[in-house]
């Protein structure tokens, strides 16, 4: 899907298996990630499975940024900037995000790692933040409104205690990174983009311990930061909307054992102000 169109058939395959790949780089993240590695670390294994695999990563160089993928910790909400200094300790909480490209076709996806024991309110803004996300797709259907997505999000999020950033978004995928519709966190039933079979974008909530509000660093143009320094995750998954309902183009090799069970048919084989990378 670009712009809104549905994606063709051989389309389709192509954009699984982008998927499939970014599932694929965030499944060997999780084997490597410990403390004591750098954020550098996790970009060079990034960058060396990607062209092993015959892809490219779509953040390099994307309007100026410098790394392979992004490494958010703690307070970051998006866009940490890989760095051979920023060494994980125990207790952390880590995204990493990824977008290969595969055969002129985008898969995204990202994560958020636990560094050894965590604070009980950190694995716990960790745990509904996934579940968060699986909220959002059980709301895709044919049908359906972006506007229903957000809304599926934020009603599970904000009673719980916490805030949904509202600067950064999901966004439509396919040959191109970043395109319509933009997919809000939070919103209305009913509003928004009409979904149809055969468009893809991603869902990413992000989600704070504390305000919803965060700021750009204005060292290197990129990192988001809470504004209170509390801690965010974040999970992400592409998407197609499909005849009946949702298929999870980047499915993880063990989210069949997941926190919750995904409710959702699932498939293992320009950019937009506010968007996320």
């Amino acid at each position: 899907m670009d712009g809104g169109a549905r994606l063709q058939p051989h389309d389709v395959a192509k954009m699984r298996a982008a998927g499939r790949l970014a599932a694929a780089l965030l499944d060997m993240v999780a084997r490597e990630i410990r403390a004591g590695m750098s954020t550098q670390d996790i970009d060079r294994l990034v960058d060396d499975m990607t062209r092993a695999r015959g892809a490219i990563s779509a953040p390099y160089r994307y309007h100026g940024f410098p790394g392979h993928c992004c490494t958010s910790i703690n307070d970051v909400v998006c866009h940490g900037i890989p760095d051979p200094n920023r060494i994980l300790r125990e207790g952390d909480i880590i995204n990493v995000d990824v977008t290969p490209i595969l055969d002129g076709f985008h898969g995204d996806a990202s994560r958020t790692f636990m560094i050894g024991a965590v604070p009980a309110a950190a694995q716990r803004l960790v745990q509904d933040t996934y579940r968060a996300l699986w909220k959002g797709i059980s709301a895709v259907r044919p049908g359906a409104t972006t506007g229903d997505i957000g809304h599926a999000i934020q009603c599970f999020v904000e009673p719980r205690g916490y805030s949904v950033v509202r600067q950064f978004s999901g966004h439509g995928i396919g040959r191109v990174f970043h395109t319509a519709p933009a997919i809000l966190h939070y919103g209305r039933p009913g509003t928004g983009e009409r979904l149809v079979p055969g468009m893809t974008f991603t869902i990413e909530p992000m989600i704070n311990l504390g305000d919803w509000r965060c700021h750009i660093l204005r060292e290197d143009g990129w990192t988001a930061v809470t504004v209170d320094g509390s801690l965010s995750a974040q999970f992400e998954h592409t998407v197609l909307v499909t005849e009946t309902g949702v298929e999870v183009l980047t499915l993880g090799a063990d989210e069949a054992l997941a926190i919750e069970p995904p409710p959702a048919q699932l498939s293992g084989d320009t950019l937009l102000a506010g968007n996320s990378l």
